[in-house]
């Protein structure tokens, strides 16, 4: 029996952790750096030692602060952690200190864009907790080993309503939220360090009801790829259960990324398994309006008000504002370019164009470019006065320039004989001897074959080895031609 895929619908939801960039853990002074050699980033308050107390780290709290005003959060003025006894074999104190019950900031939305349509996806709150260490299984062959440089390290948990309805609507989700992280500077986003990851709640119900299906959760998901593929996989998956009779059971999963299946690896546990209650040993917090004010003021700018003003102030289209907002680095780096020209769209084109292939080429970040973007301002200056053209300036005076980061773009020009010839007795020379060499051509250009001036603006560039301005080339060539029709 062939299966109607298309009359169910996915209705999932998105769990991140999201580690804070800050120097010391959560509740304690050990490093909060990735990496380090194995129980190395560790005290006596990490390894929960008797007598040991935790002390709330401010600039943990400023940065989930900091996201909740970004994703137009409620924040809540009083709050305090709770102690979640669930077994962990990977932190010390046998339970994990959390807001679960009691989040920082309150609903708030991301806004996504899938292909033309925009949507806004739904927070249910945003809170703090601390992370796990690692648990390590190919070390010893008969035991298993504890890294606790990671237990403590601040998180924050970024949790949606269950309004996304497609792989898409996640993948694009994921990637405004690592945006936001980055842009704020809260967060480096590297998945592939977990410093983000992703359990993603996924339950589907046939269209038009409106109660919800029993949900799965696949946990750790360490990609924005990998998210979309578990989605569609346990969809997928699913609906054939329920189309072939069979009960889906409430449950934690894991995904093999290397052969695209899921696994069970236990019953979904309720929230009263984990038996919160408030931590005795932190004190409750206040967050005042003075602090709120000047978080909001340390905010910078973010890519829905930048992408806003290239396209209203500097007259950018929105591709190219969109583009160049993907990246906080590339969108710094192009604010430096036009701190140098007015060109605006110069700029975006060269960012867009040449030095986002060298990047590509060379699978480098902008941080790595070697010029800075005061080079690309002259180039393009140089462009704009028509002593070059984009052609040259492009492919032979860039890699010229970023080999040799401190020459001028003219010295480069002049010294390999690329500058452009705007002297119009020259460049009629040049028109009239290729009008010459081609009379049919010119004869069916005089009868109506109009496009046929790209031939001749090439054959000009040809004999003069790019040397002529071709603005003043175009000029000439049309003079030419239509005087004598």
């Amino acid at each position: 029996m062939a299966i109607n895929y298309d009359a169910y619908e996915l209705v999932a939801g998105l769990e991140v952790h999201t580690q804070l960039l800050t120097n010391s853990k959560l509740f304690c002074g050990d490093s909060a750096a990735f990496g380090g050699d194995p129980n190395t980033h560790i005290s006596a308050i990490t390894l929960g030692h008797p007598g040991t107390l935790p002390k709330l780290n401010k600039t943990a709290v400023e940065y989930a602060i900091r996201m909740g005003i970004a994703c137009h959060c409620t924040i809540s003025p009083n709050n305090y952690f709770a102690r979640k006894n669930y077994f962990y074999p990977d932190l010390p104190k046998g339970y994990q200190i959390s807001q679960h019950t009691t989040p920082i900031c309150i609903g708030g939305y991301v806004n996504i864009r899938v292909g033309e349509e925009e949507k806004a996806i739904e927070l249910n709150r945003i809170h703090m907790e601390e992370d796990a260490g690692k648990s390590i299984h190919d070390v010893d062959p008969e035991n298993t080993c504890v890294d606790y440089n990671r237990a403590g390290v601040p998180l924050l948990e970024i949790v949606t309503d269950p309004v996304i309805r497609s792989s898409d609507e996640a993948f694009a989700y994921l990637t405004e939220l690592r945006k936001l992280v980055r842009y704020l500077g809260i967060c480096d986003g590297n998945m592939e360090e977990g410093s983000m990851r992703c359990d993603a709640n996924i339950s589907v119900r046939k269209k038009g009801d409106p109660k919800l299906g029993t949900k799965v959760e696949v946990k750790n998901l360490n990609s924005i790829r990998n998210v979309k593929r578990a989605i569609d996989l346990e969809a997928k998956r699913m609906i054939e259960m329920l189309e072939n009779g069979e009960t889906i059971v409430q449950q934690t999963r894991s995904f093999d990324a290397t052969t695209g299946t899921t696994f069970a690896m236990r019953t979904k546990e309720e929230a009263n398994d984990y038996r919160y209650f408030a931590d005795p040993d932190l004190v409750p917090f206040r967050v005042t309006e003075e602090m709120l004010q000047s978080i909001r003021a340390s905010i910078p700018e973010l890519p829905e008000q930048r992408i806003a003003r290239y396209t209203q102030q500097l007259q950018l289209p929105l591709y190219d504002a969109r583009v160049l907002c993907d990246e906080k680095e590339l969108a710094d780096y192009f604010e430096g370019v036009i701190a140098h020209t007015a060109n605006n769209k110069a700029a975006a084109n060269w960012l867009l164009g040449p030095v986002k292939s060298w990047l590509n080429e060379n699978s480098a970040g902008i941080t790595e470019f070697p010029l800075q973007p005061v080079a690309i301002a002259s180039l393009i200056q140089v462009i704009d006065t028509g002593k070059l053209n984009f052609s040259i300036a492009s492919t032979r005076i860039l890699p010229a320039l970023i080999a040799e980061p401190n020459r001028d773009p003219l010295d480069i020009a002049a010294s390999l004989n690329l500058l452009q010839d705007s002297d119009e007795g020259n460049v009629a020379a040049w028109v009239e001897e290729v009008l010459n060499k081609m009379p049919e051509k010119v004869a069916e250009y005089r009868k109506g074959k109009k496009g046929l001036i790209g031939l001749f603006v090439g054959e000009v560039k040809k004999i003069s080895k790019g040397k002529a301005d071709p603005k003043i080339t175009n000029d000439i060539l049309l003079k030419k031609l239509d005087s004598s029709i």
